[in-house]
């Protein structure tokens, strides 16, 4: 099962940045560094990139030509996004996508994504209602690329539940936190 740890400033902090990838790598095999209101988010991704080096597969969040010129083996972009999935595989990017629902899901496979994540799966602050397991297990069964679960998801019984409903992974903010 993939565990795709996602960053953001609760999570990951450039003057523990060691420790905090440390901690990262104990539990996940997927990473992005992401920070979204970031003004120096170039630069800092910078930095993320030089010092990781402990995670199967290092991914940025939405940029996808910074990914590529760091290195980067993929990049995970937002719903809003999917015109960039063809332009980051040119590159030979790994393309994760945020989708939130079956048309989101089939749209992005269709694009060429190698993997989607579905969200929120659970309930997670502003983030909306909760889609559920019964949509993780529609589209589960509707896509032929990876699913990841994500969205409130905090423990091994919400991971075990994921797995049960087809999603080859899940992945998380708060599971991968101090």
């Amino acid at each position: 099962m993939i565990a795709y740890a996602i960053t953001d400033p609760s999570t990951l902090h450039f003057n523990t940045l060691q420790r905090d990838l440390e901690r990262f790598s104990q539990k996940a095999s997927l990473l992005v560094y992401r920070d979204k209101n970031n003004p120096d988010y170039a630069q800092d991704a910078r930095l993320f990139m030089a010092a990781e080096k402990s995670v199967d597969k290092v991914l940025l969040h939405s940029d996808y030509l910074l990914a590529k010129a760091l290195g980067a083996e993929g990049v995970h972009l937002q719903s809003t996004q999917f015109s960039s999935i063809q332009k980051a595989k040119v590159l030979d990017l790994f393309v994760v996508v945020s989708t939130h629902n079956l048309e989101e899901a089939l749209d992005a496979e269709a694009q060429g994504a190698d993997m989607i994540t579905l969200s929120p799966l659970f309930a997670t602050p502003n983030k909306g209602l909760p889609l559920g397991v019964e949509v993780l297990k529609r589209v589960t069964s509707k896509v032929n690329i990876p699913v990841i679960a994500l969205g409130g998801i905090l423990t091994q019984e919400q991971i075990d539940v994921c797995k049960e409903a087809g999603a080859k992974g899940f992945a998380s903010i708060r599971y991968f936190g101090d």
